[in-house]
């Protein structure tokens, strides 16, 4: 994640200067490193901090860059979550809460760790466990593999976690748990979208939603799991490579959003709006969504707007934000069922 930033000035440590200094308080030091932020994104980063709405200028002045640099390095904070632009001429930043920011950096970082263990538990492994496969390669074309996928799906006992772009969806005993990350690139068409709450509505299925899902993957009970690519398919057997695989799509599980937020209807807000809720605390783009949703990205503008005041929230990462906590039924602010 480092490397998003892909700008290193020299001076780093005296550019921050002293308006950083007083933005992050005397003798606090710099520490979101290990979560891929470089010194010079912080350094910014707590100048937002300390001055809510500031523009590039003002900015600028508070760190003691020019501003180009502050342009530069307020577009990767923006990439990244961090700051929000505001709307308006100059336009001004507002830096997100800390908080979930931090813990959305966080949950990033843990993903990539994962990803790293995967490829050392593969090593380990050998692909082999005391004379076991652990990874068979499952190939056949893609109806065979849909049909596996259903033999295992029908088999599970405990639970289900489906990954990416699902297979066909199928019915399971009662008590078993069955979740679902949806890639946005897969839930694009219409007919998709409504597979997707077909299978929430009918089967249970608890729905959620992330910009950008890695791999296509099913998992029955923990014990096998399939892992898609085109017309093959791996599937993986207990071992570490399986249980990184797990633990990444619980990171992954961790980091979405519900596809539909059920609780939206109670304040005011129809499903589309829950839906723009999703696609906002995903991590879309206003353009992005206005795309996915086969609208005006004028028309997404103003229905945030209309959002963020039904839920009380200042900026379009706050009223992402609340789509989460719709689904746990918290009500806006000063609503009792928010207590």
């Amino acid at each position: 994640m480092a490397g998003e930033g892909g700008e290193r000035d020299s001076g780093d440590g005296a550019g921050a200067g002293a308006g950083v200094a007083a933005g992050a308080g005397p003798g606090v030091p710099y520490g979101l490193g290990p979560l891929g932020v470089p010194a010079g994104e912080e350094a910014l980063y707590r100048a937002a901090l300390a001055r809510p709405g500031a523009t590039v200028a003002q900015l600028a002045a508070a760190t003691g860059w020019d501003p180009a640099r502050v342009r530069r390095r307020a577009l990767v904070l923006e990439r990244w979550g961090l700051l929000v632009r505001l709307p308006g001429r100059p336009a001004g930043f507002a830096p997100a809460p800390p908080g979930p920011a931090l813990e959305a950096l966080a949950l990033r970082r843990r993903e990539e760790i994962e990803r790293a263990r995967l490829v050392a538990a593969a090593l380990a492994d050998g692909f082999r466990s005391g004379g076991r496969a652990v990874v068979e390669t499952f190939g056949g074309g893609p109806e065979a593999v849909d049909r596996f996928a259903s033999r295992l799906q029908a088999a599970a006992r405990r639970e289900v976690l489906v990954l990416g772009a699902p297979p066909p969806p199928v019915a399971a005993g009662p008590g078993i748990l069955r979740r679902a990350v949806y890639d946005h690139a897969w839930l694009d068409s219409p007919e998709r979208l409504a597979a997707a709450r077909e299978a929430a509505a009918g089967l249970g299925e608890r729905s959620r939603v992330l910009a950008e899902v890695p791999l296509v993957l099913l998992a029955v009970d923990r014990t096998t799991a399939l892992v898609r690519d085109g017309a093959t398919a791996l599937v993986l057997r207990p071992s570490a490579l399986l249980d990184g695989v797990l633990a990444l799509g619980e990171l992954l599980w961790e980091r979405a959003v519900p596809l539909v937020p059920p609780a939206a209807g109670a304040y005011g807000l129809s499903d589309e709006d829950g839906r723009l809720l999703a696609l906002s605390a995903s991590g879309l783009t206003d353009r992005a969504i206005a795309r996915r949703l086969g609208v005006a990205q004028r028309t997404v503008e103003r229905r945030m707007r209309r959002i963020m005041n039904v839920l009380g929230a200042r900026t379009r990462f706050q009223a992402g934000l609340r789509a989460a906590e719709l689904t746990r039924g918290a009500g806006p602010p000063g609503d009792p069922r928010g207590a």
